[in-house]
């Protein structure tokens, strides 16, 4: 069984493997998909910044091309930050493919420091029945 802590070391690993030649801002996500399978991803800068993708909504995507749709849980980690909350835009994401109750490991150095939700992190998210 994935734990807490299996998602942090993922997302830790995943932080090492960031394209962050710009913000000099490595971030790392790890996924708990309901297929009981982690997918994990990496910041990727561009140039024409901020053109850039997340690491959760790398990690997403490897989600999708593994097969699973559903988030249950996911990690993030900076290294150069205390605890990183994912940015409004993979709060969407974020919303997108899991529940209101998924649950979101803020993580530092050491490992979990808090533990949130997607609903939390986002309220009012939009979902299918706002576009109809």
């Amino acid at each position: 069984m994935t734990t807490p802590a299996d998602l942090f070391t993922a997302a830790r690993a995943a932080s090492a493997k960031s394209y962050s030649p710009y913000s000099k801002f490595p971030v790392g996500a790890a996924i708990l998909a309901e297929d009981g399978e982690v997918y994990a991803g990496a910041n990727v800068e561009n140039l024409a910044y901020p053109e850039g993708i997340c690491a959760e909504g790398v990690a997403i995507g490897h989600m999708i091309m593994g097969g699973a749709t559903k988030i249950k849980a996911v990690a993030v980690y900076a290294p150069r930050l205390a605890l990183c909350s994912p940015c409004g835009g993979c709060r969407q994401k974020l919303a997108e493919f899991s529940d209101a109750g998924a649950e979101v490991y803020l993580c530092d150095d050491t490992g979990v420091r808090e533990t949130v939700t997607v609903g939390g992190l986002l309220p009012h998210a939009f979902d299918t029945e706002d576009i109809g």
